[in-house]
């Protein structure tokens, strides 16, 4: 009998307890697996987390404010520092955060991340970002999380919202879709998150789903509706329309500006042909949402009106010409603009105000920007020329008031912009 013998049935005595207490342990991501890593990468870009945990010195370090509808939340650390970051977070603790809402401490987050949507990741897609996330270059960066005011602050108060709002779950495809329109769903309705900013909130921050993509007033713009409305959504665009849009940042009807020209510069850009067609897919599918029809348009002679396409001769033709039409592939058309004829004005008022760069990408790498108007222009100017816009080439919304532009004016200056 050789003499190791007892050893190695006093190691298959012990082996079942070593199972068990390995599996108690917390599990870990292989940090040499390749595969998951660059797939995680992938999926960190197309769930846009640089965009809100961006930080000087890294893509994922956090400290970025996010407005909310009871106040700003700044965005968390996520680099594998161990201790202002993600340094001693399992996968399943993780996991517990996309996909319920729960830190790591059991403290309740607040949907400034976007675990109503990311509930719907799967396991594997959460566990392969996680093994990305452990390979970034770790940053000291502690973020204060504590920033909104009584009695939002109390962090329990999620459970009662999380009732009313919450339905988590993982992502079940649709039997008799197709497998892209089954991929545009969950590239939409989970990691894409695109319902956090295009779906109408209530007076509490729940989703108003009966509305979805139907569009909101959201950080000073206005988030577009991105249904199947021919009036207001992208009922009109083909996939192909879609797919340049967001590979892009512009097509034949709009241009990328704000938060989406982020969105498209660090996101939708990076993202592969069949996910974008993907997507494509599934939002022109979606039912049309707001009005069906385009109210009437104000008289072409009404006094607004003339005093509104006086100012727009003087500043804006030269650029975008008397008829609105811009010039292909650089200045966008006005004419039929899904962006002029949205619920709210809010990003036609901005981008006057304060001007724009749209999204500069590999594909369209000249962004053309556009010059700021509010040190010439006053409150009642600017609503003027904003309500020619919404009512000329086709354009047709509710006229524009001095006061919400007055309102818009005090609020970039709030915000330093």
């Amino acid at each position: 009998m050789s003499p190791r013998t007892p050893a190695r049935r006093l190691a298959a005595l012990l082996a079942p307890a070593f199972v068990l207490l390995l599996g108690a342990l917390p599990a870990q991501a292989d940090d040499n697996d390749y595969v998951a890593i660059e797939r995680g990468r992938y999926l960190a870009t197309v769930g846009d987390c640089s965009s809100c945990h961006l930080h000087r010195e890294s893509p994922y370090a956090g400290g970025r404010g996010i407005e909310a509808p009871f106040g700003t939340i700044n965005a968390p650390n996520i680099t594998p520092d161990p201790e202002t970051g993600l340094g001693r977070w399992t996968r399943d603790d993780f996991a517990r955060a996309l996909q319920q809402g729960v830190s790591r401490n059991g403290g309740h987050l607040y949907p400034a991340l976007p675990y109503p949507w990311f509930t719907r990741i799967s396991r594997e897609d959460s566990d392969a970002i996680y093994a990305y996330l452990r390979t970034v270059p770790p940053v000291s960066n502690a973020v204060n999380r504590d920033t909104l005011p009584f009695p939002f602050s109390i962090r329990a108060v999620m459970r009662v919202w999380n009732g009313m709002f919450f339905e988590p779950g993982r992502f079940q495809p649709v039997i008799g879709r197709t497998d892209e329109w089954n991929r545009g769903a969950y590239l939409v309705e989970g990691l894409g998150h695109c319902g956090a900013c295009h779906t109408p909130v209530n007076a509490l921050g729940g989703s108003r789903r009966s509305q979805s993509f139907a569009g909101q007033a959201l950080q000073g713009w206005y988030a577009p509706n991105i249904g199947g409305s021919s009036y207001q959504g992208i009922g009109e665009w083909g996939v192909d329309d879609v797919v340049q849009y967001l590979r892009t940042g512009a097509n034949g009807w709009t241009r990328a500006s704000g938060p989406m020209a982020e969105v498209v510069q660090r996101s939708t850009s990076r993202m592969t042909e069949a996910d974008l067609r993907a997507i494509a897919v599934y939002l022109r599918d979606q039912p049309g949402r707001g009005p069906a029809t385009a109210p009437p348009a104000l008289a072409a002679d009404s006094p607004r009106m003339r005093t509104g396409q006086a100012i727009y001769v003087d500043n804006c033709s030269a650029c975008h010409r008397r008829d609105g039409q811009g010039v292909e592939s650089m200045i966008p058309s006005l004419a039929s603009n899904q962006i002029a004829v949205q619920a709210g004005p809010e990003t036609l008022i901005r981008l006057v105000l304060s001007g724009s760069r749209p999204a500069a990408t590999d594909a369209e790498p000249t962004a053309p920007a556009m010059p700021a108007f509010g040190w010439r222009l006053n409150d009642a100017q600017v609503a003027d020329v904003v309500t020619y816009l919404r009512n000329s080439w086709g354009n047709a919304a509710p006229p524009v008031e001095a006061s919400v532009v007055q309102t818009m004016r005090r609020q970039l200056a709030a915000r330093g912009e």
